[in-house]
Parts: C-alpha cells; sequence; structure tokens
C-alpha cells in the first residue's frame, strides 16, 4: 500500500522527454498505488482549459485511464497552472484540492502545500501571487482571446527568468525564494499536524524540527523531471524521498 506524491513537473510541449517520463510513470508504477497526488505545476503555464498544449491533452488521457484504473488522482493548483479549472479536471479524472490542505494519509493527518505560500519573505512575489488568484482577475484572463492569453503567460515566463537571474547575481536567491522558517514553525502550531508534503522551492529534502513537545517533518520535493523526485508513502508509515531510476 503506497501513496505517490510529485510536483513541479512543468510539462511543457517544447521539453517532450518531461511529458514521456510522466506518461510512464502513470502507465507503470502509479497503477499499483493507492492514489497520486500532484502538487502544484504540473504545467510550466496554463492559460485555461481551452489551452491547446499537445503536453495537456496527452497526459489528461493518461490520468483519465489511471483514474478508471482505480486508483485517484488529486490536483492542486500550483504558480504555474493556477488556472487549471473544473473542465480539465473532468477531463483527467483530477479531483481538485484547496492549499493548502489536511488530508488522512493512512490513519494520520498530513498537510498538503504547493509551498509558495510558505516563501513569505518573498514579498514581491506573494503580492504577484495575490493578485493571480483573486476570482476576479482570473475571470477576466480568462475572458480574453486566447493569443492574448498565451501571450501574457509567454511574458510571465520572461519575466519570472530575468527575476531570476537577478537574484542569483545579487548572492539573494537562496534567501529570498526558499520557505520562511518562521511561518514553516507557525502552519505546524496553526494546523496540528507534525508532517508536511510540499514542492515549489526545487530543494527536496526532509528536514526535522521540534514544534514545542512534537517532533515534525518537512518533506520537500523536488523538481520532477530533473531530480525525479516522488515521495512514495507507505501505510506503516514510511515515507521515502527518491528519483525514478530513468531520470538519473
Amino acid at each position: 500500500m503506497t501513496t505517490l506524491f510529485i510536483s513541479d513537473l512543468h510539462l511543457d510541449p517544447a521539453r517532450p522527454e518531461i511529458t514521456a517520463l510522466f506518461l510512464a510513470l502513470l502507465d507503470g508504477e502509479a497503477r499499483e498505488a493507492d492514489a497520486l497526488y500532484i502538487l502544484g505545476d504540473l504545467f510550466e503555464s496554463w492559460v485555461g482549459d481551452d489551452d491547446p498544449s499537445e503536453a495537456g491533452a496527452a497526459v489528461a488521457r493518461h490520468l483519465a485511464a489511471l483514474k478508471a484504473a482505480g486508483v485517484p488522482v488529486v490536483f492542486m493548483h500550483g504558480n504555474r497552472d493556477f488556472l487549471v479549472g473544473h473542465e480539465y479536471a473532468r477531463r483527467a479524472g483530477m479531483t481538485l484540492l484547496p492549499d493548502p490542505a489536511v488530508i488522512d494519509l493512512y490513519g494520520r493527518p498530513v498537510l498538503l502545500t504547493h509551498g509558495d505560500l510558505l516563501c513569505t519573505g518573498d514579498v514581491e512575489y506573494q503580492a504577484v501571487r495575490t493578485q493571480v488568484r483573486n476570482p476576479q482577475w482570473q475571470a477576466q484572463m480568462l475572458a480574453q482571446p486566447l493569443p492574448v492569453r498565451l501571450a501574457f503567460a509567454q511574458q510571465a515566463r520572461d519575466a519570472s527568468q530575468a527575476r531570476a537571474a537577478a537574484l542569483r547575481g545579487a548572492g539573494t536567491m537562496e534567501s529570498v525564494t526558499d520557505v520562511a522558517p518562521a511561518t514553516v514553525y507557525e502552519w505546524f502550531v496553526r494546523y496540528g499536524i507534525d508532517t508536511m508534503i510540499h514542492g515549489h522551492t526545487h530543494r527536496p529534502a526532509i528536514h526535522t524540527l521540534r514544534v514545542g513537545d512534537r517532533d515534525c517533518r518537512r518533506i520537500v520535493l523536488g523538481d520532477w523531471f530533473e531530480q525525479g523526485s516522488v515521495l512514495r508513502a507507505h501505510a506503516d508509515g514510511r515515507l521515502e524521498l527518491s528519483a525514478l531510476s530513468e531520470a538519473r
């Protein structure tokens, strides 16, 4: 009995090898899992459920086949694919999960989040996140013609890459874009859990910390393609964070 957690696949038609690796997981190991959780950034960008991406169409077919085989598929929005809507979720057989969310994992409560909400030191990013997650902003964006939305997505990617380069040049990439320890601690206290799973930062690791009188774990999923990061949660409580052999 194993539940799989992945995030940050950043599927993009320009990199078909990433999609091929993901489809191999869906048609292979995932068929034996109790459930598959995708914690955001499944796609490099998503401009609406009418997105013409070939990767999106292929993923929907394979996810729907996985669901039809009896494996629940749960999806949480990331900072790249926050416009994935109910229509695409229906086609892919995915259940949409709010961020954050506490789930029951083999009898134990576990907190799931994409991870960007924990990066409170990145004030500029948090302001942008608040804007693009606003339902009114999203409705206005989705009302735009498809070419306008595709152009916006490209501009957003370019701006993100330029900002990342500037942060690296200034030597502040790690401190600005990683999670804020105080926020992590506060979430453990607020939700009363001892295990948290998230992605976003591309820094795979299992961190341990003491919160009050509790020993807590924060599991960080890595960039799925570059690091092949998969978390296998077993019914006996074991959590194994490892790389897919194909991605090594």
